[in-house]
């Protein structure tokens, strides 16, 4: 029932949103990708927000191409490539800004994880550049998948323990640790009136080798639900949430939070700290997914890119922030 009365006021707020749809575009197979560079706020507004976090560049990222849109994780492939993955199972690989271009790859994901029954909702990736294999999760189905940079054929696993994790509050947030565990936070929430408590799971390698993980919980913010997560060089891992502002016309806030691997026990709370707001006064939208690369100077890169819904008042956005990871708390 908690579910239903949420679907159904989610349901009332969207729908302006919903009806005011992109302008259909003829039906077009034309890879390319345009950056609109975005003006940046003052510094001092950008500090009081972000932190330690230095925002570089801010773009909009537009495209002809019918499969352009719905991006909900990104994954940074080094050599000043990302691949981006959308919640309608279709894969973004393109350059950086300012990188040297590369031939711009828009196609859809072959897998034996889509289903007709829970529909081809990819929401969380996360990648091995020593093997260059991507693992995929799944909402709906709660699954995941595992790929070669090719896309070609799939492995899948259905983990027990995701089994109960809901139809759109599943495994947004993916990450393969640098020791070859992986962590999976789930979307949704436990509770009606406390909703920063979110199951999590701790696996001991690959899930698709079919070992059991370990159960915890992660306590995040009131009101924010985790959609991404990475890895930082030191360990430590930034998580990324998002929070649909009420009422019309829609807009998102996010939160960048850190915690540590090193202090997850099963079955007890795993305890994140804000890092950084990303608030709606800096023309934010709805970002869900992040990815990390090194930077210079001991510094690191973090990107993030925006779900756009295919609605006219959201965009495609794609952020390039820096930090150096000794300022951030411990």
């Amino acid at each position: 029932m908690r579910r239903l009365l949420a679907s159904l006021l989610l349901i009332l707020v969207l729908t302006p949103a919903t009806c005011l749809r992109q302008p259909l575009q003829p039906a077009t197979d034309i890879a390319t990708l345009r950056f609109i560079p975005q003006r940046l706020p003052p510094k001092a507004e950008l500090a009081r927000h972000l932190g330690a976090f230095d925002l570089e560049g801010a773009w909009q990222m537009t495209s002809p191409h019918w499969r352009f849109n719905g991006y909900s994780a990104l994954l940074a492939l080094g050599g000043g490539e990302l691949l981006a993955i959308s919640d309608r199972s279709d894969l973004l690989r393109f350059s950086e800004p300012g990188a040297p271009p590369r031939p711009i790859e828009i196609r859809p994901i072959r897998s034996n994880a889509l289903s007709k029954r829970y529909g081809y909702d990819s929401e969380s990736a996360t990648y091995d550049p020593e093997s260059g294999r991507v693992w995929l999760g799944w909402e709906g189905s709660n699954r995941i998948s595992l790929h070669g940079l090719d896309f070609g054929p799939s492995q899948t696993v259905s983990p027990p323990a995701m089994r109960d994790w809901g139809l759109n509050a599943g495994p947004e947030s993916m990450v393969r640790l640098t020791d070859g565990r992986f962590i999976v936070l789930r979307e949704g929430a436990d509770g009606w009136l406390d909703d920063n408590h979110h199951r999590a799971l701790l696996f001991p390698d690959d899930p698709l080798t079919g070992k059991t993980p370990e159960e915890f919980t992660f306590v995040g913010l009131r009101g924010f639900s985790p959609v991404d997560a990475a890895q930082l060089p030191d360990g430590r891992v930034l998580i990324l949430m998002r929070r649909l502002v009420w009422p019309f016309p829609v807009r998102f806030a996010g939160r960048i939070m850190i915690a540590d691997p090193a202090d997850i026990r099963p079955g007890e709370n795993w305890q994140a700290k804000e890092v950084a707001k990303l608030s709606s006064s800096l023309h934010v939208d709805n970002f869900e997914g992040m990815a990390i690369e090194p930077g210079d100077n001991g510094r690191v890169i973090v990107w993030l890119i925006s779900d756009a819904n295919a609605a006219i008042t959201q965009r495609t956005l794609l952020w390039k922030l820096t930090v150096d990871p000794k300022r951030l708390p411990r």
